[in-house]
């Protein structure tokens, strides 16, 4: 899987940090490393796993000798999950060349075989014990068949013929949850990394020793030890929902369920309509075995119609009231049932036993009602909404929910606004105890999620965002890139590539020297010291390409497409090995330089009429915060910043039709661009005459890129121009005749356009002259 920029510039920080660290690493003893140590904190949702995975490959290529990972996390789900995706699913391709195992198969020949990397995969309950009799003992004893000494040893050692020492990366996912007993267990291996990932980060007090290291004897400041992932740009790839709406509820569970129902079912709607490949499903969390308002198990020798654990009242509010089919419907939580009174064969309860996790994933259910046992590892993209039973509401176990149904289907925006959103409805008793839980719950979110909007409704009657729809409806002909006039400079680029496939003095890195643990001499007299080892592990002349065309044009999304789309990528030379320090990786990366300039030079925005236009959607409104609109396409809008509302009001006055256009999931227009980001989406629309009008209140940035002739001189292909392209700033700028840019003051606005092929700036005192100077084509 191709990771983003963001997710690569992770990666990236992560795996330069270690080998800068690596060259000179500072020691316990003469045998054991003060770990390098490194915080991933990234919201949930934001690819977490590629970021380790491409950090992993890219340490990798930096290192000299093959490495062992040992990748861990607490939960069976997150960690069956993990080795699916890493072995053979969706980024195993992102680990070339890595064997990926569980950590109970490995043997000694796995650590001989040091042209290998080897990733091993485990729970920290295989390990995470005070003494050795405890956990999984076949970690902590020999197997004869295979070794004279235990599997935990060996990894300890890590010996090859050479007597090296292979380096250990220990990679944590959700590394919340790691403690002082498993960290202690960690450094008995001597690992040389110990990287972290988690939406809410904490380490434990075990490490404060390797910080204090690191500190005083490295000089690391706090950011040192953290790389951090923006949530705007896991939101700007639509990675994650743009919108959290939670509704509270003092009422009977078959209300707030009730609007659950009605909401999904809005969605499903708006899904067949758009055609999208996906049915948005809904988690329900709940206390398993206790009667609601009471603190102890039920009596479970009761007929089922007579059940009062959750559970069971839910299914049977969704099957008998709802009409839910409950073959769609599973209780993933080990809710107990006499042999005298068992379960009826329609109810369908998976205890989260070794196999039951594959059961509920081939089981496709649309309706999972769980116990929080799948707070980490489940990740359906598809789960848009969630009830929260009032035993588990609390503002730590409700943000944890939150992370199941953040994640974006399809990884894609979509016109209507329902599709993404997450919805959650939490039943209370008290409405005192829901409004402090909604405060914790805001603070949280507000400081982990900024960039995703929330929104509360607290009298859990109705729904807690209204949705407005477009009248009239109204279309826009989307915009693209018109590329083919850049294939063939492309091609010449990558003709003049040299082909390193035989090897050579230029397929070698200089200067990239690294201190390697080897153990000298045998038997009782064995010790260790460093010594330097010159060469990293060679990587394939294509990771290096892509690499450097993902790290310079983040057009490479899906949006636009991207130069690496031109390319003949399996050319035999793209598989040469080569060092990345190498003259061979430094030509390499010229030449993805020089495609990523061909392909901007020869290509063309335009003005795409092949293909369906783009359809103004619904709007999500906050009922409580909207303002009413007399010519908008959408009678009310909330959410819009100081200056936007100053610009609606004043496109109101004109009597033209126009709309306000949602970032992420509204009309976007591509660039060609390396600086600026692949997409931006415009803040109006407006309809004059047979064109729309399309400005931008914010996008001054723009005006000082190389591409912004590109942008405003839309190619429509000989068609006639529909769409046009207003920027305006605020404060008074001019263009000189060589097109500089000057600001003359700071009081009203300037309106920029494109006008016989040049910038022109025309003065508007206050939004109202600026929005009459912009619609005059």
């Amino acid at each position: 899987m191709q990771p983003f920029k963001f997710q690569q510039k992770a990666a990236t920080t992560i795996a330069e940090r270690f080998a800068e660290y690596a060259k000179d690493p500072l020691m316990v003893d003469r045998q054991t490393t003060v770990p390098f140590l490194q915080t991933l904190v990234s919201i949930t949702g934001s690819g977490k796993t590629l970021i380790l995975a491409d950090a992993i490959a890219q340490i990798r290529d930096r290192l000299s000798i093959q490495p062992v990972v040992l990748w861990i996390s607490k939960g069976k789900v997150v960690v069956s999950q993990a080795y699916a995706n890493l072995s053979s699913g969706k980024y195993a391709d992102n680990l070339p060349g890595f064997v990926v195992k569980p950590l109970l198969q490995l043997a000694p020949s796995d650590i001989e075989d040091v042209a290998t990397p080897l990733l091993l995969v485990a729970t920290v309950g295989k390990f995470a014990v005070e003494d050795d009799e405890g956990g999984d003992r076949r970690v902590f004893q020999a197997q004869l068949d295979l070794a004279s000494e235990s599997l935990w040893n060996v990894l300890a050692k890590r010996r090859v013929a050479s007597g090296h020492r292979r380096p250990l990366i220990v990679v944590y996912d959700e590394g919340h949850n790691l403690s002082d007993l498993q960290t202690r267990r960690l450094l008995e291996l001597s690992p040389d990394a110990l990287i972290s990932a988690s939406a809410t980060m904490a380490l434990p007090s075990r490490l404060e020793n390797t910080i204090a290291r690191l500190r005083n004897d490295r000089g690391w400041e706090d950011a040192q030890f953290t790389t951090a992932v923006a949530s705007p740009d896991v939101v700007e790839m639509a990675l994650v929902k743009e919108r959290i709406a939670i509704g509270g509820y003092v009422t009977p569970m078959e209300t707030a369920v009730d609007a659950l129902l009605s909401d999904m079912g809005e969605a499903r709607l708006a899904a067949e309509q758009l055609a999208v490949p996906f049915r948005p499903k809904a988690i329900y969390v709940c206390s398993t075995n206790t009667v609601d308002g009471v603190p102890i198990a039920e009596d479970i020798k009761r007929p089922f119609q007579d059940r009062q654990a959750r559970p069971i009242l839910i299914w049977r509010h969704l099957v008998e009231n709802a009409g839910i089919d409950p073959s769609k419907i599973v209780i993933y939580s080990q809710l107990k049932f006499a042999p005298s009174f068992p379960a009826p064969p329609t109810l369908k309860v998976l205890s989260g036993g070794d196999n039951d996790y594959t059961a509920f994933l081939e089981g496709d259910y649309e309706h999972v009602i769980f116990n929080l046992g799948l707070q980490e590892g489940w990740d359906d993209p598809t789960c848009g909404f969630a009830y929260i039973d009032k035993e588990m509401a609390s503002a730590r176990q409700i943000t944890q929910v939150i992370g199941r149904v953040l994640r974006q289907p399809g990884a894609e925006h979509y016109h209507n606004p329902v599709l993404n959103t997450a919805h959650f409805y939490i039943r209370s008793d008290e409405r005192g105890v829901f409004d402090e839980i909604l405060e914790d719950i805001r603070r949280q979110l507000l400081s982990q999620h900024p960039a995703i909007a929330l929104t509360i409704k607290k009298d859990g009657s109705g729904k807690v965002l209204d949705k407005v729809n477009p009248e009239p409806p109204r279309t826009v002909p989307i915009i693209g890139i018109h590329s083919q006039a850049a294939k063939q400079p492309i091609a010449k680029v990558v003709n003049k590539m040299l082909d390193f496939t035989s090897g050579g003095g230029n397929t070698v890195g200089q200067g990239s020297r690294m201190l390697v643990l080897q153990e000298i001499g045998s038997g009782a007299a064995a010790n260790y010291e460093w010594v330097e080892v010159e060469h990293s592990n060679r990587v394939t002349a294509r990771s290096i390409f892509r690499r450097e065309l993902q790290r310079l044009y983040s057009g490479a999304l899906r949006r636009a497409g991207g130069p690496i789309n031109l390319v003949d990528i399996e050319l035999p030379k793209f598989d040469a090995l080569i060092e990345l320090t190498s003259p061979a990786a430094d030509h390499v990366r010229s030449i993805a330089r020089d495609v990523v300039e061909a392909y901007i030079t020869h290509s063309r925005i335009f003005q795409n009429d092949f293909d369906a236009p783009y359809s103004v959607g619904p709007v999500l409104v906050d009922p409580a915060a909207a303002t009413e609109f007399t010519k908008a396409l959408h009678k009310r809008y909330s959410g819009l910043n100081p200056l936007e509302l100053r610009f609606a009001k004043a496109l109101d006055r004109t009597q033209r039709v126009w709309a306000s256009n949602p970032r992420n999931s509204g009309y976007y227009i591509p660039l060609l661009d390396l600086a600026s980001a692949s997409t931006y989406w415009p803040d109006f629309l407006v309809w004059v005459e047979k064109s729309v009008v399309v400005i931008d209140t914010k996008g001054r940035h723009l005006l000082t890129d190389a591409s912004i002739g590109k942008l405003f001189d839309i190619d429509t292909l000989g068609e006639p121009a529909k769409v046009v392209l207003r920027l305006v700033s605020a404060g008074e700028s001019q263009v000189s005749p060589g097109g500089q840019i000057n600001n003359i003051s700071s009081t009203g606005f300037t309106v920029w356009s494109w006008k016989s092929g040049k910038l022109h700036a025309a003065y508007a005192e206050d939004e109202k002259a600026a929005v009459k100077l912009a619609i005059t084509i």
